[in-house]
């Protein structure tokens, strides 16, 4: 019949209010060039955790010995897990997020993780900031913060996670990190850390140039390319 058994894609869930403003969006920057996108800083939180769920590596048995303990892989009920935040252009920084992010302290990370980033990437060029539409980063106290730095935010269209490419970036930071096995949070971190050291800034310019093709699906309807 031609079927095939595949898992879903995931696709962000908007509704049509947000859908015609995404459109909207995407209409408006139909015509920014890659060297223009170059020019954004891209930003996300992501949540790493110990377990990745069902990703892993296979395992040889034969017949009965699924319950064999060489052919089991160990699981918890709550695995222990890092929130990190992190930004990219051709490069850029990470942190790891100790607390619930508030205003307060996304502030706090803008001001010593993003800000040394950008003077290091762009000098005295400027720059724009991406950032989405969590309430720390729209609160008042934030806008103002940005203002204050002369920092310009790119406006946002809200769920819409496939359009930013730092996205991407996460998904070949959690793939190279597929057969890692930390034992406890610190040991995560650290993983995480030599990872995120080994990403090229030619990776990152890659996915940074995918963004004309993200608003051209964007504007067809079509799910943004990964």
């Amino acid at each position: 019949m031609g079927f095939s058994c595949r898992i879903p894609c995931v696709k962000p869930l908007l509704n049509n209010r947000w859908r015609q403003k995404r459109l909207a969006w995407a209409k408006d920057k139909k015509d920014w060039t890659a060297a223009e996108w170059s020019k954004v800083m891209f930003s996300d939180e992501s949540k790493f955790c110990i377990s990745f769920a069902n990703q892993g590596p296979r395992v040889w048995r034969k017949r009965g010995e699924a319950q064999n303990q060489r052919c089991l892989r160990s699981s918890v009920k709550f695995p222990q897990s890092v929130m990190v935040w992190g930004a990219m252009s051709s490069a850029g920084p990470l942190c790891f997020l100790r607390s619930k992010v508030n205003a307060a302290v996304y502030q706090d990370v803008l001001e010593h993780f993003m800000l040394p980033a950008a003077d290091q990437l762009y000098g005295d060029a400027d720059f724009i900031f991406q950032q989405d539409l969590a309430p720390a980063h729209t609160a008042k106290a934030t806008s103002t913060w940005f203002k204050d730095h002369g920092i310009p935010i790119l406006n946002w269209p809200a769920n819409s996670p496939d359009l930013n490419p730092i996205e991407n970036l996460w998904g070949i930071v959690k793939r190279k990190m597929l057969y890692a096995r930390p034992n406890n949070a610190e040991e995560l971190k650290a993983t995480i850390r030599a990872t995120w050291a080994l990403i090229t800034p030619e990776q990152c310019q890659r996915l940074i140039d995918s963004m004309p093709r993200r608003l051209c699906c964007s504007n067809s309807g079509k799910r943004s390319p990964n």
